[in-house]
């Protein structure tokens, strides 16, 4: 029989073991079927369209893309789009359904494919190509898609392909969302249909402003470098518009004060109100929701934020009630509550994260005393309702009295997926990732004054006559991207990496989310000594505790922010820490987007000192200990530069390091190979360092 692959092969395979995992769930207006994707295997990456049906408990395939067709290319402008959203599958990566979920629209190589839930018939529509985000009309009669940076629609029967709202000059689109809205919005999405599909509210986005900056992949000299708008801190963003286009009557453009909120965070049509937008000022201080009349583009405030240091924009919010108030999630009383109109529907006792579904009552996640935890909560003007039971993370769909729970746990190798109504359970969606040779030997521990959470891991193997560990820190540590979650996906590495003979320690500090308002502000205006502080508070408090770690001997990696922290982890207390990896590290934040930077340190012109202190590159000489810096050579977020800045400040002070690139990898290692050995490579570079692992 063969062996069984190595972790990080085996890892690499399966995407994180994340193939054959459904996802994308669409719950049937009537709760009697629930769509989805997922691909066959733990292995495949290509996912195919399916239905469960709650009748029967049994779920069939709607669309194959392998019986559709053979190839599988996208569009410069897909991978783009896949790159914002770390889309790393193939097949059908995303669909969209009509308000009763029975019309079906989805892309296969920039081609248009419909399926009619009633009858299973899959067809490919004549749309003009490459075709991008199609959405059909809430009435299932028309399909909406984006093409050559136009906005166009066709009839599900194929008839009436026409344009919209076409460019009016080449740096022009129409429904896309733009750069920074997809990267740090969470906004991927440029266009809206009315409620009766007679309109859509469309994005008007104009790059002219946004400077060029230029990407080549030294691995390939023939190739001509890619030109991309990219809004560096400090710089011009994209001009977005918003207009009403009418099948029938053409455009009515949307009257806001763009000058003082040129941000579009959020829109939202839905059949309790008139089309809803969230715009924030430039320091995002100020935000403002307006509702629009589309019959004149006027719009009118309905609500406004202030915050001294920034708002928040939450998943799912603001959106219409049907009663006609506005559901929102807002401050108050050092939590996150949801508010309908202006009164709380959550006690302070709840971090309220994210809105899944608005009915007379609202599903949100939250999380309560224990951070690491997220639950499900159905919500009512008279309390908020636990739905999810078990310990550890939870998500939800819903449509109508029909529910689809995600849950993961500390105590299972895999997340369920279970189906109920109000009532009763109705079954559960098949799954079938790869399951991991590693289970975590994980600890959820508090720590120090300000209660860190904080993972610790430590080898299966390991006893106490066998002395004290080298310590590997693998934090991410900066705003968003949690790490401390009472769920066993997210620390399988940490664990390979703990069985290679280190104790691994994995720290949320200030700024992570689930902790409030005021813990999410303590990085304002200073993106490096919060985050690294309470990395060496965290390491410290548990040395103290436990005699497993050795802190004379303590090494730090990471990826993006995870990155800079280990990069500046060693630049500025080598007292603590003898060796970092740092993998696409953003070095100096003038060179990061708009929208992130600006939030964290404000504009570099009116306050440059707060760039330079949170700045890698001044700091380059005080270089003591290993560095091993990693970048692919065509990441288009956090740009090679970074990393080749600082390795010429490094090389200009003298100071040794070692800079690994990787050629033809954007911001996340795809490619299996280079997944694989780059794990590999990490700890030969521990072991080379710290002397230790096994």
């Amino acid at each position: 029989m063969p062996s069984a692959p190595s972790f990080p092969r085996h890892s690499a395979r399966t995407q994180g073991f994340t193939l054959g995992v459904p996802r994308n769930f669409t719950v049937t207006a009537g709760g009697e079927s629930v769509l989805f994707l997922r691909s066959n295997s733990g292995t495949d990456r290509s996912n195919a369209l399916w239905v469960w049906d709650a009748a029967s408990g049994t779920e069939r395939v709607l669309a194959d893309p392998a019986k559709l067709l053979t190839d599988d290319s996208v569009s410069p402008e897909e991978q783009a789009r896949r790159e914002r959203s770390r889309e790393r599958a193939t097949g059908i990566t995303g669909y969209a359904t009509d308000r009763d979920g029975r019309c079906v629209a989805f892309t296969l190589s920039g081609r248009l494919f419909h399926t009619d839930l009633s009858t299973g018939e899959v067809r490919e529509l004549p749309a003009e190509q490459p075709v991008a985000d199609p959405r059909p009309d809430p009435r299932g009669r028309f399909i909406a898609y984006l093409c050559d940076r136009s906005l166009r629609v066709i009839g599900v029967d194929g008839e009436g392909d026409r344009a919209l709202a076409e460019p009016e000059s080449e740096t022009v689109s129409w429904g896309a969302a733009e750069f920074i809205a997809a990267e740090e919005m969470d906004r991927h999405r440029g266009y809206w249909w009315s409620p009766e599909g007679t309109a859509v509210l469309a994005a008007h986005v104009d790059e002219n402003p946004v400077q060029h900056w230029y990407l080549a992949d030294p691995a390939e000299p023939a190739k001509q470098p890619t030109r991309l708008r990219y809004p560096a801190a400090g710089t011009s963003n994209a001009e977005v518009a918003l207009a009403v286009l009418s099948l029938e009557s053409g455009a009515v453009d949307v009257d806001w004060d763009r000058e003082s909120f040129p941000y579009l965070a959020t829109a939202h049509w839905s059949p309790h109100g008139p089309p809803l937008i969230t715009v924030q000022s430039r320091d995002q201080r100020v935000q403002s929701v307006l509702a629009i009349d589309p019959a004149s583009g006027r719009t009118r405030e309905v609500h406004r934020d202030l915050d001294e240091h920034w708002v928040d924009i939450k998943p799912g919010s603001p959106a219409w009630h049907p009663d006609g108030r506005v559901v929102r999630i807002a401050p108050q009383d050092g939590a996150y509550r949801l508010f309908v109109g202006d009164d709380p529907w959550t006690p302070a006792s709840l971090q309220v994260r994210s809105v899944l579904d608005i009915d007379e009552d609202v599903l949100v996640t939250t999380s309560g005393q224990d951070p690491a935890e997220i639950h499900v909560y159905r919500c009512t003007e008279g309390g908020a309702e636990r739905i999810s039971t078990e310990p550890g993370v939870h998500s939800a769909s819903r449509a109508g009295n029909v529910l689809v729970l995600a849950s993961a746990g500390l105590d299972r190798p895999h997340t369920s997926f279970r189906v109920s109504d109000r009532q009763r359970r109705l079954g559960e969606i098949g799954s079938y990732p790869e399951t991991p040779a590693v289970v975590p030997n994980v600890e959820l521990l508090r720590l120090g004054e300000r209660d860190l959470r904080t993972a610790l891991l430590l080898p299966h193997d390991h006893s106490a006559d066998q002395g004290p560990l080298p310590v590997l820190l693998d934090p991410y540590g900066g705003p968003h991207a949690q790490r401390v979650l009472a769920r066993r996906q997210g620390f399988l590495t940490s664990q390979w990496f703990a069985d290679q003979g280190y104790a691994v320690v994995v720290t949320d500090g200030r700024g992570m989310a689930g902790r409030g308002p005021a813990w999410d502000r303590a990085i304002s205006s200073d993106l490096a000594s919060p985050p690294l502080q309470d990395q060496v508070d965290a390491l410290q408090a548990l040395g103290e505790q436990r005699g497993e770690l050795d802190l004379s001997r303590v090494a730090i990696r990471g990826w993006s922010f995870g990155g800079y922290l280990a990069a500046l982890a060693v630049l500025r207390r080598p007292d603590v820490f003898h060796a970092a990896i740092a993998g696409a590290p953003v070095v100096d934040w003038r060179l990061y987007d708009t929208f992130y930077t600006e939030r964290y340190l404000g504009h570099p012109d009116s306050e440059p000192e707060n760039y330079e202190a949170s700045s890698l590159l001044s700091d380059a000489a005080n270089l003591q200990r290993p560095l091993l810096l990693v970048h692919g050579t065509v990441d288009d977020n956090v740009f090679p530069a970074h990393s080749l800045r600082l390795s010429a400040a490094l090389t200009a002070a003298g100071r040794p390091h070692t800079m690994l690139p990787l050629p033809g990898v954007s911001h996340m290692p795809t490619d299996e190979t280079t997944s694989e050995n780059l794990l590999l490579l990490q700890v030969e570079f521990l072991r080379r360092t710290l002397g230790a692992g096994s």
